[in-house]
């Protein structure tokens, strides 16, 4: 199963440090965060763009994700058509972006916004929906998505499963592979501690069930990319030393 992993867990780092750990750990793939502070952002010129593609795809690597903090369903007015083009310039299969809805609004408005986004997005490049915040059940985003599979034609929006929120929200990796694997593109893993209200933690001191959804991908090549979230936990050990762990932690049992 391909592996990958998100620069959050470096944030920060040079491009050259992140190539290093990726083929030091047979990583196949990247998320690549997009911020001001990081070196993929919307900011980059053309010249900069196609150095940054040609480096990581000479190093072998496939750009899972573009991923920004663009929110779906917001109400502000949202970068998604930009990150769309640095997603198309740098090869990568898509955006990945944040439902947001707001979860007091009973009126649907917020799915609403997002129809209209999806409609109006050139179609170059996948719109990457996280489960996250408003919709981090599977069940929830298989809705919207159905929403948007009823009312965009020829639409281009996928799912990254981030396993650890739907597990949080009460759903056995495979339930939640059942509600989202029509859109499914890559599945997001770190590890969490159900008794501390599902805090992050090193992979040794956590609870989620990981075998549990090794075995509801068998027989899958959906890549596998580790969301290591040391910008917002950084009690969490680095990815340089969580890397090999993941490894160990990932072999079945």
């Amino acid at each position: 199963m391909p592996f990958a992993f998100s620069t959050l867990g470096c944030h920060g780092a040079p491009l050259d440090e992140v190539l290093k750990l990726a083929l030091s750990n047979q990583i196949t793939g990247l998320e690549l965060r997009t911020a001001p502070d990081e070196f993929t952002h919307t900011g980059l010129s053309a010249a900069e763009r196609r150095e940054l593609r040609s480096r990581i795809e000479d190093a072998g690597l496939e750009i899972l994700a573009v991923s920004s903090y663009v929110k779906l369903c917001a109400v502000e007015e949202q970068p998604l058509e930009a990150h769309l083009e640095l997603a198309a310039d740098l090869g990568a299969r898509g955006v990945r972006v944040f439902p947001g809805d707001d979860p007091t609004d009973e009126t649907g408005a917020g799915e609403f916004r997002a129809l209209d986004r999806v409609a109006t997005a050139p179609k170059e490049s996948r719109i990457l929906l996280e489960t996250h915040d408003s919709h981090s059940a599977g069940r929830k985003m298989a809705a919207l998505l159905s929403l948007i599979d009823s009312n965009v034609a020829g639409h281009n929006v996928q799912v990254i499963w981030d396993s650890a929120h739907t597990w949080s929200h009460g759903e056995t990796p495979a339930e939640a592979f059942a509600h989202l694997r029509p859109w499914l593109e890559f599945v997001q893993i770190k590890q969490s501690d159900s008794t501390q209200n599902y805090r992050p933690v090193a992979i040794e001191d956590g609870d989620f069930p990981i075998q549990d959804l090794l075995k509801a991908l068998e027989g899958t090549d959906y890549p596998l990319s580790l969301e290591w979230e040391t910008k917002w936990h950084p009690h969490l050990p680095s990815l340089e030393e969580t890397l090999p762990a993941v490894a160990r932690w990932l072999t079945p049992r």
